[in-house]
């Protein structure tokens, strides 16, 4: 476990993933965080309040200027390591394979790194491996 992942951690949440983005010529470095229940907005205060000094003397990206963002993944969230797919069993998913194909279904087991996806097809194991990209979705 990283440094981050405990502070984290002491703050009552869970690091979910990070990102480097640019938006508007701006450079940003985003942390999720989650915790069962969610995260409120003083949550990110709190873990942006100690992320903070350690990123302004070890920065996370390259450059002079970034900005740093804490919020927590949403309700439709990109599942990019197998431990998303834990955090997210019995969650609706649309899944897009290395094959350009697309399976969509409640996330029922995570076995290893075999995914078990409820599909109107019935049930698909999927390979971590052979999955392109991955997010769940809230249907309304």
């Amino acid at each position: 476990m990283s440094e981050i992942e405990k502070i984290i951690k002491e703050l009552g949440c869970e690091l979910y993933d990070t990102e480097s983005v640019s938006e508007n010529g701006h450079a940003i470095y985003r942390v999720y965080i989650t915790k069962s229940g969610g995260v409120s907005l003083d949550e990110c205060q709190k873990v942006s309040q100690m992320l903070s000094p350690i990123y302004d003397v070890m920065p996370p990206i390259s450059g002079d200027k970034w900005f740093l963002e804490v919020s927590s993944p949403g309700l439709e969230r990109k599942l990019s390591k197998i431990e998303h797919f834990k955090l997210s069993l019995g969650e609706k998913a649309k899944i897009t394979l290395n094959d350009k194909s697309v399976i969509t279904g409640d996330i029922k087991a995570v076995d290893n790194e075999i995914i078990t996806i409820l599909a109107d097809e019935g049930e698909q194991k999927i390979s971590f491996n052979d999955i392109k990209k991955a997010r769940t979705f809230i249907e309304w």
